[in-house]
């Protein structure tokens, strides 16, 4: 007997008296009762314990008793149980029954005995012509849980021979399937099948089939799929602004969620999450803070998933005060949670509080994980903490058993390097356990231009180009390196290699978010409205530079821009458009998705104090507040590892929403 509110054991149902008479009208009550209880999660338990007593009452089950008490069976993985029932349904007579054989079929695919189900499958007296469409179903399910991809297609295309008809529940177990590149081409094919058939019109699989172009990164596809469904519903809203957010194409987002809010659809938690990464991605502050609004107005205010996303986002767009103001009200803060803050204050470079915060963390009893490792090994590179840096690194697998990733190491030569310990950090990269990647060697080169360490810099340069050939970003940091110790031979080669390679360098552009408005603007570029306005604003800004007796750099300018194949950079645009359309003492916020040059850093630090205004400007690494003549980043040149840190914080809180998609089903 199964006791109330206590998780069933395996049940014994073998010494159950089965008759063989066949009372239609009892048989009848106890199956009504068995079908609601089996249609209820929480009521599996009960059911089984009826079973128990509609055998013990000698009432014989038929062929309407076992798919319901079976399913319950299969819901609370009792494989033990199922064999009995199994044996009840053979000894009864109904195994040719085709509800039964499936829910049989579905019992052991449930619990992990595919190759069980297949004999059910196979032991049929009916041809494989006569089988139902459900049969096939149960088992093609039962093969892609198991992910027996070919296993599974071999049986669709059993089906397809004989005649026997699919529908959208079978679409909706092999499409899953062909969710990675490999085998796009059979989910392709089964989109085929789908138009034919009329299938495609099926809201379930057409939400499946986009997630399917989504997970093998044909954002394309799924974009033209998605505007073929003529009625969208939130989910596969959810599944293509998500689906934008993944793959970085963050105005793609803010544009679908326009749209989407205009449509009428009411977003939901999922929807949010990828609005607000792709708000941090690009630094859409104004929007971001919207999205924030909304979430109160939703009701998803306790939602913690939502508040690490406000995190993250707040500290994305520059606004660090409200980031921590979030995290302080929390009432429950996660892993995630101090990760994200930590990751805030990183980026900002201010590594002291970031350190705070993680022994703070450690007091609360939640333990580090690799992520928040790197998180706080950044942001004791960019705070030049050293020494805490080191008592991290080593900490992680001494205290907390974890294994340094490529990830850590190249925080970690990152931080040496910043400390001028070059034989220190390319000591350490020699004793790595495994094969450093492009980041780590990259680390190395950056600190070897700080630090103007030729040697080095051309063994690092030789290991990192062998691993990403095609990276620009690495030919003109040794370019600036030569040219930094007065090398013309080297620049020349590596302008020859370029050459040689036909390398161009990725195009720059900056954000500015002005007015609820995201204006962007191109290295070069003269398209804006205000252009006119903004190149005058630009030569007043640089003869009153000329004024503060302060030489430009102006032979590294003409190398970068030879090497990069642009003129004016377009963070410099930014920052003239922003002093033209804001109040005087406003700051202005930049997001720029290259790493800010050192002759357009010293002009905007220069900047800041002609106009007396604070700038924040954001580039692939880090935050650097520009104020009175002053950066920040004290003038160190830093490499990608801050980059790397927000990547991984991104990749938590889009695996959240991944996680959301359960829990918010639209």
């Amino acid at each position: 007997m199964i006791k109330h509110g206590a998780f069933p054991r395996q049940i014994r149902f073998l010494n159950a008296p089965i008759t063989n008479t066949q009372n239609q009208n009892n048989s009848s009550k106890w199956n009504l009762q068995l079908r609601e209880l089996s249609k209820k999660q929480d009521q599996f338990k009960q059911a089984l314990h009826l079973y128990l007593q509609m055998l013990r009452s000698g009432d014989s089950p038929n062929a309407f008793t076992f798919p319901f008490i079976i399913k319950s069976c299969a819901s609370l993985s009792l494989l033990s149980t199922g064999h009995q029932l199994h044996a009840h349904v053979i000894r009864t007579g109904c195994q040719q029954d085709p509800f039964v054989k499936t829910s049989l079929i579905s019992l052991y695919c449930k619990c992990s005995e595919v190759d069980s189900a297949r004999k059910v499958f196979d032991q049929s007296l009916l041809s494989f012509a006569s089988q139902s469409t459900v049969c096939y179903n149960a088992l093609i399910a039962g093969y892609a849980s198991s992910s027996r991809f070919l296993d599974a297609v071999s049986l669709f295309c059993s089906m397809r021979i004989v005649g026997v008809p699919f529908d959208a529940v079978t679409m909706l177990g092999l499409v899953p399937l062909c969710s990675m590149p490999l085998h796009l081409s059979l989910g392709m094919t089964l989109h085929g099948c789908n138009v034919r058939c009329g299938l495609i019109n099926d809201v379930a699989v057409g939400n499946c089939l986009l997630s399917m172009y989504i997970r093998c990164g044909t954002i394309e596809l799924a974009r033209n799929l998605f505007d073929e469904i003529p009625e969208k519903g939130l989910i596969t809203w959810n599944a293509m602004i998500n689906g934008f957010a993944q793959n970085g194409l963050a105005s793609n987002v803010l544009d679908l969620y326009q749209k989407m809010e205009m449509s009428g659809i009411s977003p939901d938690a999922v929807t949010l999450l990828g609005v607000l990464s792709s708000c941090a991605y690009i630094g859409a502050r104004s929007v971001g803070s919207e999205v924030e609004r909304q979430i109160e107005l939703c009701g998803f205010g306790s939602n913690t998933f939502l508040k690490n996303a406000l995190i993250y986002m707040h500290g994305r767009c520059g606004n660090l005060v409200k980031a921590r103001a979030i995290f302080d009200e929390m009432p429950d803060k996660s892993l995630v949670s101090w990760t994200a803050i930590m990751g805030a204050y990183g980026i900002h470079g201010q590594g002291e509080i970031a350190t705070e915060l993680f022994d703070e963390m450690l007091t609360t009893g939640i333990c580090p994980d690799r992520t928040v490792f790197v998180s706080v090994l950044s942001a004791c590179s960019h705070a030049g903490l050293t020494d805490k840096g080191l008592a991290y690194f080593y900490a992680m697998k001494s205290d907390y058993g974890l294994q340094p990733e490529p990830e850590h190491y190249s925080c970690m030569v990152d931080l040496l390097g910043r400390a001028g310990r070059l034989e220190e950090a390319y000591k350490l990269i020699t004793s790595m356990p495994v094969k450093p990647d492009a980041a780590v060697w990259g680390a190395l080169l950056g600190a070897c231009k700080i630090h103007k360490n030729v040697e080095l810099a051309e063994l690092a340069f030789k290991r990192v180009t062998e691993l990403e050939p095609t990276n620009i970003g690495y030919y003109v940091l040794l370019s600036n390196i030569y040219l930094d110790v007065g090398c013309k031979e080297g620049i020349v080669k590596v302008r020859v290699m370029m050459r040689e390679k036909k390398l161009r360098k990725d195009p720059g552009y900056s954000y500015v978010d002005c007015k609820g408005k995201i204006h962007l603007f191109l290295a070069g570029d003269k398209s804006h409205p205000q252009a006119d306005e903004i190149y005058r604003m630009l030569g007043k800004l640089e003869d009153s530079i000329k004024e503060l007796g302060v030489p430009k750099n102006s032979q590294r300018a003409k190398n970068e821009e030879v090497l990069s194949g642009v003129g004016l950079h377009s963070e410099r645009l930014a920052i003239a458009f922003g002093l033209l359309n804001t109040v005087a003492g406003m700051e202005i916020v930049v997001i720029k998705n290259l790493r800010v040059c050192e002759d357009c850093h010293l002009f905007i630090k220069l900047a800041s104090q002609i106009v007396d205004r604070r700038f924040i400007v954001r580039d692939a690494t880090r935050f650097h507040h520009f104020d009175n003549g002053s950066c920040s980043c004290n003038d160190y040149c830093a490499t990608n590892r801050t980059l790397l840190a927000l990547c991984w914080s991104l990749k938590i809180i889009i695996d959240e929403s991944d996680e959301q998609q359960e829990t918010f089903p639209g």
